[in-house]
């Protein structure tokens, strides 16, 4: 006993001895090390870091170097910003003059990634002949009231995720070419976010888990907030071959569409819940190529919904008399729902839902569209109110933001057109054409003459639709 009580006194005051050293080599010279720590980081990470403010000393729970005013560039842009950076700090090394770091922790900090028009990443090493990464060995990383962006200068797209917090545990790389930098990247880490903004499309309440191993990345599971109800979701990314190739699923189910129609600045116009649901896989670098590349099906599904303002029944039996009525903004509410934001800043939706007064049932709505090289071809696309079915034809071009030959159908009980309307254009100016009345919605005559076909056997048409969404009885 009296042997293990003279180790443990010794042990301590060697331990004494090594912190009292290393608070010796700090304290006396902190504007020194200062700079070594600007090198030392510059050196881990390959980039330039600086410090604006003061070097603070903590020796407890451990040694720990407090930086205010943290700067970090890249090929003159500064990728990374944080008003307060705090190293957990080995303490033996110290004793040769090198530091090695366990931990780092930044608060308020910005993180700004950007692609710029040749492709870059602005992470990648500045363009010379032999560049390379360095190693990588942090046990831990983690962040605090952070802003994150993304820029995409090529695609034209930009991220902003604001009040982030995050843990990276263990992130290695072994260093080498930068095309190695996502195929070598490992880590594990969680993330959440209050708000993210992109395009216009709100986002609150960001979370998910992340594992990156051997050059695969896995976001599983993400869970968000849209219209105020909760989407779950997943991504799969593989950084592997020579283009990277990503797959997607995201479900938001029984979202109330009045919150849509809220978010678009207009209140208090329809009511109901849907289902949106996205399978999709794309691959490329940046925005733009993985658009070019998206495949999958994209869908919006729902029931008893009402749109108030405006009784689409009434104003189709009107038609004849009136030849007022633009059948393409019924069949904007088709892209009511997270795939119609862009679509549905051309459409004037107050000349639908605030004209007549009144109200409309949909009793089923059905939108389902197949995505190939970034267009969505409507596949089953039609609503049915009480007493008529409307239904659409063609694409939506997400890559050069236009609309493929799209037209507009009001249909009867077998499929077959009875006004038709088409669009075409930019989705931000779309050129809609004058309805084409192809059958009378009303008149004796020509409703006599349609039961004479009847009657000869003679009742045939080019079907416009033969969808899941039925005939009103």
């Amino acid at each position: 006993m009296r042997r293990r009580t003279i180790l443990f006194g010794v042990g301590g005051f060697v331990a004494l001895l090594v912190v009292g050293a290393a608070a010796t080599l700090l304290l006396v010279d902190a504007n020194a090390y200062k700079a070594r720590f600007e090198a030392a980081a510059s050196q881990a990470l390959g980039m330039q870091v600086s410090i604006g403010g003061r070097l603070g000393i903590a020796f407890f729970p451990g040694l720990l170097a407090t930086l205010d005013d943290v700067h970090v560039h890249n090929r003159g842009l500064e990728i990374a910003s944080a008003k307060q950076a705090r190293f957990a700090i080995e303490l033996l090394p110290l004793l040769s003059r090198q530091i090695r770091i366990r931990s780092i922790e930044l608060k308020s900090a910005t993180i700004a990634i950007e692609r710029d028009s040749r492709g870059l990443l602005n992470l990648e090493p500045p363009d010379s002949v032999g560049a390379t990464l360095p190693a990588l060995d942090w046990p831990s990383v983690s962040l605090s009231d952070a802003v994150l962006v993304y820029t995409d200068k090529q695609a034209g797209d930009a991220v902003r995720a604001t009040a982030c917090a995050m843990v990276l545990h263990r992130v290695r790389h072994a260093g080498g070419k930068p095309s190695s930098l996502l195929k070598g990247l490992a880590f594990t880490a969680e993330l959440s976010c209050a708000q993210v903004l992109a395009g216009g499309f709100t986002v609150s309440d960001l979370k998910l888990s992340a594992d990156a191993n051997n050059g695969v990345l896995d976001l599983n599971p993400i869970s968000t907030r849209v219209f105020g109800t909760q989407g779950t979701g997943r991504v799969h990314a593989d950084f592997l071959g020579a283009v990277p190739a990503y797959q997607v699923h995201y479900s938001l189910l029984q979202f109330p569409i009045e919150e849509f129609f809220r978010a678009t600045s207009r209140e208090g116009v329809a009511s109901g819940r849907m289902d949106f649901l996205a399978d999709l896989s794309m691959q490329g670098h940046g925005g733009k190529a993985m658009r070019q590349s998206a495949k999958g099906q994209v869908s919006l599904r729902g029931e008893k919904l009402t749109i108030v303002g405006s009784d689409l029944d009434q104003q189709f039996a009107r038609f004849e008399s009136s030849q007022t009525f633009n059948l393409v903004d019924v069949g904007a509410v088709f892209f009511a729902g997270p795939l119609g934001l862009v679509v549905t800043k051309g459409f004037d939706f107050a000349n639908l839902l605030q004209k007549s007064g009144g109200r409309s049932e949909i009793r089923t709505l059905v939108s389902v569209w197949k995505v190939e090289h970034g267009v969505a071809h409507a596949q089953d696309v039609a609503m049915a109110t009480r007493q008529n079915r409307v239904a659409m034809h063609g694409g939506l071009d997400f890559v050069n933001n236009q609309f493929i030959d799209v037209s507009v159908a009001l249909i009867d009980a077998k499929g077959c057109p009875r006004l038709l309307q088409k669009v075409h254009g930019s989705f931000q100016n779309p050129v809609v054409e004058k309805p084409n009345l192809l059958a009378s919605l009303a008149g004796p005559a020509l409703r006599l003459l349609k039961k004479g076909r009847e009657l000869l056997g003679d009742d045939r048409c080019d079907v416009f639709y033969a969808g899941t969404v039925a005939a009103p009885n």
